[in-house]
């Protein structure tokens, strides 16, 4: 795609994303062309930016794509309910629900490098009042941020951008498919999985849809994933990513061994300092967005001047394994 075909497209794609937070509205087919959804996969990282290292595992093609996207839109559809019976999901006018979803249409459209279904999904973010220092992004692009994180850390935009990346960057990378499918194999047996021919999907089986999406655990690996390619969607996006570093130090000021967020998303030195080895490979990427060289970058502050160092991680030291509370 040339540059004017690109930025015409992700224009588009903007002004479209802005249109569905606006009047509830599904996203159409605005940066991909109209394929059935099996034939997408997620597609190679973009020669610039980032270098991850992906792993994609044939066994996620046991899950249908349509089928966990269905599922994870009605888990979704049940988080947003009860909120609304317990008065805790925050009106559209809070300037808070403005600032994410202002956030996040800086983002989606660097989203379609990473995997180009994420044009056609029917994005949703939205902020749940709670105490709980968390947020998720379902696969189909369903996200929420719980209230805590943001006043508890009192995150800066740029931190925002870190967090908000990650999360997108799961349902991008189909990690959620990725445990689906292994939870399936477990359930129906090495007996079962080897009749499929080049684990093709079971056909009409109901096979996935009684995955749920917020009691998946995904691995250090995926973790890994969903910090870097986090970081380089939210730099091209004009976020900072030094902010990567101070988010998880300020995330060792405030969480305690066995809270929901470090069950999910272990912090500690060993992820700073990976997301800190590749911090030349996406500093490009924001000051281009900002259109200034390098050498004009000014100096990173952070919003707290008492930051503490990161907890350190233990146990599940398996990056392919589930990571468990």
């Amino acid at each position: 795609m040339n540059p004017i075909e690109s930025e015409t497209s992700c224009r588009l794609y903007q002004q479209a994303v802005a249109a569905a937070f606006a009047l509830s509205a599904v996203l159409g087919a605005v940066c991909a062309p109209p394929v059935r959804a099996q034939e997408l996969s997620v597609v190679a990282a973009p020669d610039d930016g980032v270098q991850v290292e992906r792993r994609y595992s044939k066994v996620r093609e046991i899950v249908p794509m349509d089928v966990i996207d269905q599922q994870a839109a009605r888990e979704y559809e049940q988080v947003k309910q009860e909120a609304i019976a317990k008065h805790t999901l925050v009106d559209e006018d809070d300037p808070q629900v403005k600032r994410l979803r202002e956030i996040g249409i800086r983002l989606l459209p660097q989203t379609v490098l990473w995997n180009p279904r994420a044009g056609r999904w029917a994005w949703e973010i939205n902020l749940i009042r709670s105490k709980q220092i968390n947020a998720f992004c379902m696969p189909g692009g369903k996200m929420a941020v719980y209230s805590g994180l943001l006043e508890e850390l009192k995150l800066t935009d740029d931190e925002v951008a870190m967090v908000m990346g990650h999360e997108i960057s799961h349902a991008l990378e189909e990690h959620a498919r990725q445990r689906a499918a292994q939870a399936e194999i477990s359930n129906l047996g090495a007996n079962v999985v080897s009749q499929l021919t080049g684990f093709g999907n079971l056909g009409n089986m109901d096979i996935g849809s009684n995955a749920k999406m917020l009691s998946l655990r995904f691995s250090r690996q995926e973790e890994t994933e969903a910090d870097l390619i986090g970081m380089d969607i939210a730099a091209r996006a004009g976020y900072d990513p030094r902010a990567a570093i101070t988010l998880w130090q300020k995330m060792g000021t405030v969480l305690k061994a066995g809270d929901e967020f470090t069950s999910t998303h272990p912090s500690g030195r060993n992820r700073i300092a990976v997301l800190q080895a590749h911090m030349n490979e996406v500093l490009p990427l924001y000051a281009k967005s900002m259109s200034m060289s390098m050498d004009k970058l000014p100096p990173y502050k952070a919003n707290m001047a008492d930051l503490k160092d990161a907890p350190v991680d233990s146990g599940d030291e398996d990056r392919q394994h589930p990571l468990k509370k």
